[in-house]
């Protein structure tokens, strides 16, 4: 084999390898810069693509996938001149990558700034209470305005969130304590409630125990009245039936006299000290010693 063999065989080589490592394979969620003779010539996606040796070469390499931003605390003055420490996280997307390769020098560092300014912007209009009160507010207005900025840069920002809303150490203690005298305040008026809430069950508990004790005094005095008025009407009634039986039978003076007479030691019954006889009740007593007198003499 000769020298002109091998340097045939070299220069294969050489071509093969010039040829491998010109072939490149853009891997999913990334995008290629290509440039031709240091201008942009194309942007490669997805697949197998060759490079032109000595003529194209990579930019950039760019990822799509949603990025996220965390920049350190940033030192912010409110409308009511208090300044805080407040760090944000951003969340974007590379959605042109010629842009975005092209747009501006270092794009991290743009959209810190970007974010910098823009929070100082929304702040100084806002008081120290609706700070700490309008994060989502806060949010979606940088959100919007950023969004807005990063456009020409092929960034799309997807959300902004504050991380942390640190106010001064003095700012930090008075409104623990504020907040501390406020949950005092709701533990005493809750407190207070269930006392006065307590305090009112006890009373109409009390209030229908007295109302049934009265009720049922008066369903009993009610009853009992109705048993004298029943016991009255029945003695009334057997008075009347014993009258009509008596005047049914058709009795003699001299009977009813008698009866009369019994009814007036029945009335004495051995109790009475001092009796004072009418003249009907001597007379009816000479009427009952004629007529034994009478029936002796027939004996």
């Amino acid at each position: 084999m000769g020298p002109l063999e091998f340097v045939l065989i070299a220069i294969v080589l050489i071509v093969i390898v010039i040829i491998a490592r010109n072939i490149r394979v853009v891997q999913q969620a990334k995008a290629y810069v290509v440039e031709r003779l240091g201008a942009y010539s194309t942007t490669w996606g997805v697949g197998l693509h060759f490079k032109v040796p000595f003529i194209e070469r990579v930019a950039k390499i760019v990822s799509l996938k949603e990025q996220v931003a965390d920049f350190p605390p940033q030192p912010v003055i409110t409308k009511d001149n208090v300044t805080m420490q407040i760090d944000t996280v951003v969340y974007f997307e590379i959605t042109d990558p010629k842009l975005y390769t092209y747009g501006i020098e270092n794009p991290m560092t743009a959209i810190e700034n970007l974010s910098a300014t823009t929070l100082r912007n929304i702040i100084g209009d806002l008081e120290l209470d609706q700070c700490l009160t309008s994060r989502d507010i806060i949010n979606s207005k940088m959100r919007s305005i950023l969004d807005v900025a990063t456009d020409p840069w092929g960034i799309k920002v997807n959300r902004v969130e504050l991380k942390n809303i640190l106010p001064p150490k003095e700012i930090q203690n008075a409104m623990e304590k504020q907040m501390k005298a406020e949950r005092e305040r709701r533990e005493a008026i809750l407190k207070a409630e269930g006392e006065k809430r307590a305090a009112i069950l006890s009373a109409e508990g009390e209030k229908e125990s007295a109302i049934l004790r009265a009720d049922a005094k008066k369903q009993a005095a009610i009853l009992e009245a109705e048993g004298r008025a029943e016991a009255i009407i029945k003695v009334q009634q057997a008075t009347a039936e014993g009258l009509k039986l008596l005047n049914e039978a058709s009795p003699t003076d001299a009977v009813i006299r008698i009866r009369a007479l019994e009814a007036f030691a029945a009335a004495a019954n051995g109790q009475a000290t001092k009796i004072i006889i009418p003249s009907e009740i001597q007379g009816l007593a000479g009427l009952a010693e004629g007529i034994v007198e009478s029936v002796k003499s027939k004996k």
